[in-house]
């Protein structure tokens, strides 16, 4: 994918419109890396103007897709672009547009702290869960050790004659 990634900055980079760029998350990306959620790599994130979450991108990881994705990005439903908006995003933009920004700002904090408290929910099960799976394995590895003579001197005792037939 590296080669098709570098041709396409290439092709975007004189645009006005478009930012072709890459992060290494092991280095002095490491802080963008885990704002912006970045846990398997390649990682892939387009973000509309103004935005700071971005959203995963899911597509072709070829250069014709990747073309595809950066030729149709652009502005998305905001104040700025009301046309742009389905009719129920109309509704809510407006809903929303009419708080204070300080109303806004708290119950984005709301919904951010709800999704940083369902990740870490998520990634302590997934930590339990992989404590039992190996948990389980080290009984597996073990019952097949306590079992392997038995099973070797049980084939053993089979006469190759009757093995063939």
């Amino acid at each position: 994918m590296k080669p098709d990634w570098d041709k396409l900055a290439a092709e975007f980079v004189d645009s006005d419109k478009v930012l072709i760029a890459d992060v290494d998350c092991t280095a002095d990306g490491k802080p963008l890396c885990e704002k912006h959620g970045v846990q398997g790599y390649p990682t892939i994130k387009t973000f509309g103007p103004g935005e700071d979450e971005g959203e995963k991108y899911e597509g072709g990881r070829d250069l014709a897709s990747l073309r595809t994705q950066a030729e149709n990005l652009g502005p998305s439903c905001s104040v700025d672009n009301p046309d742009l908006c389905t009719a129920e995003q109309k509704v809510k933009l407006e809903k929303f547009a009419g708080m204070s920004q300080a109303r806004r700002d708290a119950k984005l904090l709301k919904l951010k702290n709800a999704v940083s408290k369902a990740e870490a929910s998520h990634e302590a099960l997934q930590k339990s869960l992989s404590a039992q799976y190996e948990e389980s394995n080290k009984r597996l590895e073990a019952l097949k050790d306590e079992y392997k003579p038995e099973i070797k001197l049980l084939t053993a005792a089979t006469p190759a004659a009757e093995k063939v037939a």
